[in-house]
């Protein structure tokens, strides 16, 4: 086989970071495909400090220079790199182009409240109608005037803000840039002008100068800086503004046709949604609680956040710190042993937001609703996981509803879908087939993006289709039956805050 090129992609989520080699590969028989392989795994995680949550920027950094000397030590030659992270989180730079303090945590607790405040405030509807995302209590907006209530000096001194993926890549070229997907999750750009929010920071005090104007991703942005490649011995390469919103990576990297589609990003949260040509923000979008995020080749992603494997992943956490170790494999065949549909949860019930405590939390949340509390691991599982399947039902027939589409089925791509139990589950619950995988999409989306500014591909569709042709699908067909509606109708009485 001929090797054509080679991209480097950073996919860093909240609980940990990789580093990922895409090399496109002609066989004999002519075939370009896609070839993946991780070079590098890092945990990335929060650090408590008095009484802030913060993330530890400046390691990740240290493990992403770490992965491209690798890349190189390895015989690899990526000509280009491009970062995707979380989104709505931020670093400030100072005059000097310094960064002023580690940046906080989405999950810190000081937007606590600030949801009903800044609302009131402003006005929802005006809210969404200016930014057409969820009202959700980690929003940039919302940390940013957290910032101001309590005076904090960081904005009086700053000069620039820059999200995550964005701040990673200036510390590595030296290059300040504001990718236009990871702006869209702020809630302070404007999807129906095409333009930051300005009125809207002056009325809330957050200073409207700190903000870069947006580049669409496919955009080159400039090479590792003299300083980082001295450091690191390497040659040159070009950093890429992908859709550096993970979430829109991973939408890049859906192997669908070109009819409407619907899609799920599958792990700690999950992101159910469907991809259109221009932003959706009516009243009934507002009221179904949907988001219009910017996406990849000149789309807008129209989705939901749920709270996702989140619960899960905290109740493996806790009880491995209490000496019962189990893998998720054993945890999905505890549940698939266990009686179905014995106790649901609204995952996104707020109590379910923070960390610490989730198993205890859940078997309140039963007791309150008058459902057994779970008492196993394996109960607590399978009723986490029919939850999700429940819930994402009703976000699938949500979206069909705001759209007028009808989706023959469900597009899950993502570590989540290493959860196989979930996949079927799922399929039980929305009547339809799952088509699952690939499961490294977000990385996947990323490297698309590099392919396309590098002119590999042409576009976003011919993307997708060198996804589809280079990645195993799975097909999960339902056989849900009676239960199933039964138990989808106990979910829907289910009310948040119960």
């Amino acid at each position: 086989m001929a090797t054509g090129t080679a991209a480097l992609a950073f996919d860093l989520g909240a609980s940990s970071g990789r580093a990922l080699i895409g090399q496109l590969l002609v066989g004999d028989d002519g075939a370009t495909k896609l070839e993946v392989t991780e070079i590098h795994r890092f945990p990335n995680y929060a650090i408590e400090v008095g009484d802030h949550l913060h993330w530890d920027i400046l390691r990740l950094l240290r493990e992403m220079k770490k992965s491209i000397r690798l890349a190189f030590q390895l015989g690899y030659a990526p000509g280009t790199f491009g970062i995707d992270t979380w989104g709505v989180d931020f670093g400030l730079l100072d005059a000097n182009g310094e960064l002023i303090g580690n940046p906080y945590h989405y999950r810190d607790s000081h937007t606590d409240g600030l949801i009903e405040e800044v609302g009131a405030l402003v006005g929802r509807e005006q809210l969404f109608e200016q930014g057409g995302l969820q009202f959700m209590p980690f929003n940039t907006i919302y940390q940013l005037y957290a910032m101001r209530k309590a005076a904090s000096p960081k904005l009086d001194i700053a000069k620039t803000l820059l999200l995550t993926p964005d701040l990673l890549a200036y510390m590595l070229t030296g290059i300040k840039a504001c990718e236009f997907t990871i702006a869209t999750t702020t809630q302070l750009y404007h999807p129906g002008k095409q333009q930051w929010n300005k009125p809207l920071m002056d009325r809330l005090g957050i200073p409207s100068h700190l903000f870069l104007d947006p580049i669409q991703p496919g955009t080159i942005v400039g090479p590792l800086s003299d300083a980082v490649r001295k450091e690191l011995n390497v040659p040159v390469m070009q950093a890429v503004a992908v859709g550096t919103h993970d979430t829109e990576s991973a939408v890049a990297a859906v192997p669908a046709g070109d009819e409407p589609f619907a899609y799920l990003v599958c792990g700690t949260w999950s992101l159910l949604g469907t991809e259109l040509d221009r932003p959706l923000l009516t009243p009934e979008t507002m009221e179904l609680e949907f988001s219009n995020e910017g996406g990849v080749g000149g789309t807008y992603q129209l989705l939901k956040n749920i709270m996702g494997l989140w619960l899960l992943q905290e109740c493996k956490r806790e009880w491995d710190e209490a000496g019962n170790e189990l893998g998720f494999g054993e945890l999905v065949k505890l549940a698939e042993a266990a009686e179905p549909f014995r106790s649901l949860v609204q995952p996104d019930d707020a109590r379910f937001f923070a960390p610490n405590g989730m198993a205890d939390r859940v078997k309140a949340y039963c007791a309150e609703t008058g459902q057994p509390v779970p008492r196993t691991e394996g109960e607590m599982t399978r009723c986490i996981v029919e939850s999700l399947a429940l819930r994402y039902r009703q976000a699938l027939e949500q979206a069909e509803r705001l759209t007028g589409n009808r989706f023959g089925g469900l597009h899950m791509v993502g570590g989540g879908i290493q959860n196989r139990l979930l996949c079927q589950l799922t399929a039980n619950a929305i009547s339809r087939p799952v088509w699952a995988g690939p499961v490294e999409a977000s990385a996947i989306g990323n490297m698309l993006a590099q392919l396309i500014a590098s002119g590999h591909c042409a576009n976003l569709r011919e993307a997708r289709k060198l996804v589809a042709d280079s990645f195993p699908i799975e097909v999960f067909e339902p056989n849900g039956d009676e239960a199933w509606k039964v138990a989808y109708d106990r979910f829907t009485a289910l009310e948040k805050g119960a």
